[in-house]
C-alpha cells in the first residue's frame, strides 16, 4: 500500500485494506498480515470474509481497540489489536479451538511495505523495515519457528501449499515480505508489537515496552447499539487506493472492483459516522459528492468500471447535511455541500419533469457509457428500489427517457430535499435561496397530497402520469408522512395500513411488497424483504407527525430485527426475511452492510437524538442505560439513565439531572442562553443544572414567565409543574 501522509495521525494505524486482519500504518505503507496455515487442508487463509469464516467484532474508528474471530480449518481463533499510542500497537492471536495438532496449524505474521525491503536482525530480535528516515520495528513476545522471505503475500501463501511448513528454503532474513512463522504448539497465544521511531533502536525499545501491555482488550462499556453502529462503521471504513482517499465502503465484504460509491448510500455512511467523529463524517461527504457530474445531478453510483452519470439516486443528501449541521455545530458542512446539493436539487426539475406537470419520473439522460443506460432498469435504478414491484407496471419511454409514473417515494424525497435545502440555505444566510426552496416544498407537497393520494384504496401510491394508480405498494406509500405532505385525514388512513397484518404489519414490520401481492412471496431483494433504510425514513415520518406510538412499535420491530442477527452471529444485514427475521436466508444479502446501522441508531433515539425537524431531544422514559459518548456542537455527550434519574454531560462533566418522566427537544446551549422544550409531565418536579451557578442566571423563564428554582449543590433547580402541554424553558446568563 502506497503512503499516505495526510491521514490524521490518530487514525494512521488501521484496518484500512481489504483484508481487515491487516494492520497498515498508512503514513509509511507498513503492513502486517496474519496469515493462517493448516497441514490437513494444505491451504492458507489471509482472513478474508468473501472465502473465509471471519466474524468482526469491536473497531474503534480510530483502530485505537479492534478485534474478530475467525475459522480455518476447523481452528478457530480470536485476533485483537490495541494502541496505546499513534505511533505503537500491539497485538496477537489466541486459540480457541483446534482442528488439527497445533504442530501443524500455523500462525505467520507477514511484514511489508512497497518499495522498501523488510530485514529481520536475529540477534535483537526484531524486524525492521526503513521507509525513508523512518523505523518500524516488530516483535514478537516468542521468536518466531522460522523467518521466511517472499516477494509477496501471494508467494509467501503459496510457499506454503506447495511445500508445507517443513520446507526450509524460503528462509531469509532480508525481502519484499518476512514472514515471521509460528505454530498453535509452541505458542497456542501469541502477541507481536510494532512501533515506529526516527532510529532503529528507539523503534525497537518502543515495540518492546507495548509486549508489556495487557495481552487483550478491555471489555466494552459501550451501549451495545451504540457500539453496534461503530463497529459498522469502523469495519467498513477503508483505504481507496485508485482515489486516494479514505471512505467508508458500503461493506468492506465486496466491491464493484477497487472501490463502489452508491450516493444514497455514501451519505448514510456519513450520517451514521457523524454519531462519532465529523472528519469521517465529511470523508463520506466528500466521496458521495465526487460523483457530481457537469450537468448537475449526482451520479448513481462510480466505480473503479464504471459511472452511472446518465442517472441518480434520490436526493437525500441535504437531509444528512443538516442533520450533521445539527448534530456538531459545524457551519463549514453547510458551506462545502450546499452548492452541489443545490444543482443536485435543480436538475431534477430540468430532466425529470418532461411534461412541466411539476412532479417528477426517474429515467435516464443521454449521457455517459453507463451499463444500462437508456434501459427500463436504468431507469428505476433512480429510486433506489431496483427490482421493486412498484415499477412493474410502468414503461419506458424512450422519448422522453424516463418512466412512465410518477414515483411517489422519489417525489417525497425531492420534496424533503426543497425542505431541507431552505433550511441549509437560512443557515447561510440565503434568503431568497431560503424562500425559493420552501415554496418548491409547498407545491410538490401539495401535489402528493392531490394527485398521489388513491382516494379509492384511501393511500398513498404510484401513479401513471396518464392516471391510473398502480396496484402494487411499498413502504413508499408512508413517505408523504416524512416529507409533510400528508393531510391529518390521510395519515388517519396510513396508520390503518401500517396496521393491517394484510399489508405491512407483521412481528418485524415493513416488508418492501405488501404481504398480499404476488411479489411479497418471491423474497428477493426488494421484492418481498425489509430494508433497514426504509425503516428508518418511515420511523422518521411518524414522529414528525407525532405518531408516537407507532413510531415506537416500529423502532422496537426494528431493534428485535437488528438484534437476532448481530447478538452472537454479528451479522448486520443489508436487508431481511420479513417473515422469520433471517438475514442470510438467501444469497443476495450482504451481512455487514453500513445502513444496518440505521436499525440501531433508531432505537437510540429514544434516549438521545438528533431530530430533522425538532433538533436535540433527550428522554427519560427508558429503563437504565448509558448512551455516549457522541458528536455534540459542544463536545462529547453523554446521557445516563439510572433508577429513574436521567444525568446528561458534555465533556465529562455533569449539565443537566432531572428524575421527571419527560422528553426534551430543541435543547440549545449558547454563551448567553440555553433553551429546551419539555413535553406535558404527569407531576411536577424539579430539572437541576449543576454547570449554572445561581449567580449567573439573569432570568429563568418557562413559556415567557418567571419561572421558581433554587439554589442546589452549586447549581440552578428549576421547578417544572405537572403540565399536559410542551413548554419552553429558557435560561438567560451573563456569560455572554
Amino acid at each position: 500500500m502506497p503512503q499516505h501522509t495526510t491521514i490524521p495521525l490518530q487514525r494512521a494505524w488501521n484496518t484500512w485494506a481489504d483484508r481487515p486482519a491487516e494492520m497498515v500504518f498508512l503514513p509509511l505503507g507498513v503492513r502486517l498480515t496474519p496469515i493462517l496455515y493448516s497441514t490437513r487442508t494444505r491451504k492458507t487463509s489471509a482472513i478474508e470474509p468473501r472465502h473465509d469464516k471471519v466474524r468482526l467484532g469491536r473497531h474503534e474508528l480510530d483502530g485505537s481497540e479492534v478485534s474478530l474471530q475467525t475459522e480455518h480449518a476447523g481452528t478457530a481463533l480470536s485476533l485483537f489489536w490495541k494502541k496505546p499510542d499513534p505511533f505503537v500497537i500491539h497485538g496477537g492471536w489466541k486459540t480457541l479451538s483446534t482442528g488439527e495438532w497445533g504442530l501443524r496449524f500455523w500462525v505467520t505474521l507477514a511484514i511489508s511495505a512497497d518499495g522498501a525491503d523488510v530485514i529481520y536482525d536475529e540477534a535483537a530480535g526484531a524486524t525492521l523495515v526503513k521507509v525513508g528516515q523512518r523505523f518500524v520495528a516488530i516483535v514478537s513476545n516468542e521468536k518466531p519457528v522460522q523467518v521466511t522471505g517472499h516477494n509477496s503475500i501471494e508467494d509467501l501463501r503459496r510457499d506454503f501449499e506447495e511445500n508445507g511448513y517443513f520446507y526450509l528454503d524460503s528462509r531469509s532474513s532480508a525481502s519484499p515480505v518476512i514472514g515471521l512463522r509460528f505454530n498453535l504448539e509452541m505458542m497456542r497465544d501469541g502477541r507481536y508489537a510494532a512501533a515506529v521511531a526516527d532510529r532503529a533502536d528507539l523503534a525497537i525499545e518502543k515495540a518492546r515496552a507495548a509486549l508489556k501491555e495487557a495481552d487483550s482488550l478491555e471489555p466494552d462499556q459501550t451501549n451495545e447499539l451504540l457500539a453496534a453502529v461503530r463497529d459498522i462503521v469502523g469495519w467498513n471504513t477503508i483505504w481507496d487506493e485508485t482515489n486516494n482517499r479514505p471512505y467508508t465502503a458500503v461493506t468492506r465484504i465486496w466491491n464493484l472492483g477497487k472501490f463502489a460509491v452508491w450516493y444514497n448510500d455514501q451519505t448514510y455512511a456519513a450520517l451514521l459516522s457523524g454519531l462519532f467523529d465529523m472528519d469521517v463524517a465529511r470523508e463520506n461527504l466528500a466521496a458521495a459528492f465526487a460523483g457530481s457530474t457537469p450537468q448537475g445531478n449526482v451520479a448513481c453510483i462510480v466505480t473503479s468500471n464504471d459511472a452511472w452519470v446518465d442517472r441518480t439516486q434520490p436526493p437525500l443528501g441535504s437531509f444528512v447535511v443538516w442533520n450533521l449541521y445539527q448534530r456538531s455545530g459545524e457551519r463549514s458542512i453547510v458551506e462545502a455541500n450546499y452548492g452541489v446539493l443545490v444543482r443536485a436539487h435543480r436538475w431534477w426539475w430540468a430532466n425529470r419533469d418532461p411534461e412541466g406537470r411539476g412532479m417528477v419520473s426517474c429515467g435516464t439522460s443521454d449521457v455517459g457509457e453507463a451499463l444500462y443506460k437508456g434501459t427500463f432498469f436504468g431507469a428505476r435504478n433512480e429510486t433506489g428500489m431496483d427490482n421493486s414491484a412498484t415499477h412493474d407496471e410502468a414503461v419506458y419511454d424512450p422519448a422522453t427517457r424516463t418512466l412512465s409514473t410518477f414515483d411517489l417515494g422519489l417525489n417525497c424525497a425531492v420534496a424533503l430535499d426543497a425542505e431541507m435545502l431552505a433550511k441549509l440555505a437560512t443557515v447561510l444566510g440565503k434568503r431568497q435561496d431560503a424562500a425559493q426552496f420552501e415554496a418548491i416544498a409547498m407545491k410538490l407537497r401539495e401535489r402528493i397530497r392531490e394527485e398521489l393520494w388513491d382516494d379509492q384504496g384511501k393511500i398513498f401510491a404510484n401513479r401513471q402520469r396518464s392516471g391510473a394508480f398502480v396496484k402494487s405498494l411499498s413502504p413508499t406509500s408512508f413517505y408523504p408522512l416524512l416529507c409533510g405532505a400528508a393531510s391529518d385525514e390521510q395519515a388517519r388512513y396510513l396508520i390503518g395500513h401500517l396496521k393491517d397484518e394484510s399489508l405491512f404489519a407483521g412481528e418485524f414490520g415493513l416488508p418492501n411488497a405488501t404481504r398480499n401481492d404476488p411479489a411479497f412471496a418471491e423474497n428477493v431483494y426488494w421484492r418481498g424483504r425489509i430494508w433497514p433504510n426504509v425503516n428508518y425514513l418511515v420511523w422518521l415520518g411518524l414522529k414528525r407527525y407525532d405518531l408516537d406510538e407507532e413510531a415506537r412499535t416500529l423502532m422496537e420491530q426494528s431493534r428485535r430485527l437488528f438484534l437476532k442477527s448481530w447478538r452472537g452471529s454479528r451479522i448486520a444485514a443489508e436487508n431481511y426475511n420479513s417473515q422469520t427475521g433471517e438475514a442470510m436466508d438467501q444469497g443476495d444479502t450482504d451481512p455487514f452492510y453500513i445502513w444496518a446501522g440505521l436499525l440501531p441508531l433508531m432505537a437510540m433515539a429514544d434516549v438521545l437524538d438528533v431530530d430533522p425537524w425538532r433538533g436535540w431531544t433527550i428522554s427519560n422514559e427508558q429503563q437504565d442505560t448509558t448512551l455516549g459518548p457522541v458528536v455534540s456542537p459542544h463536545g462529547p455527550i453523554t446521557v445516563a439513565i439510572s433508577n429513574g434519574r436521567l444525568s446528561l454531560s458534555i465533556n465529562g462533566e455533569p449539565s443537566l439531572e432531572t428524575e421527571l418522566k419527560l422528553r426534551i427537544s430543541r435543547l440549545s446551549i449558547s454563551a448567553g442562553c440555553l433553551r429546551m422544550s419539555i413535553d406535558s409531565v404527569e407531576s411536577d418536579g424539579e430539572i437541576f443544572l449543576p454547570s449554572i451557578a445561581a449567580g449567573e442566571a439573569i432570568g429563568i423563564y418557562l413559556d415567557g414567565l418567571v419561572a421558581t428554582f433554587r439554589e442546589h449543590k452549586g447549581g440552578v433547580a428549576v421547578g417544572i409543574p405537572a403540565s399536559p402541554e410542551p413548554r419552553m424553558l429558557e435560561i438567560f446568563l451573563r456569560r455572554a
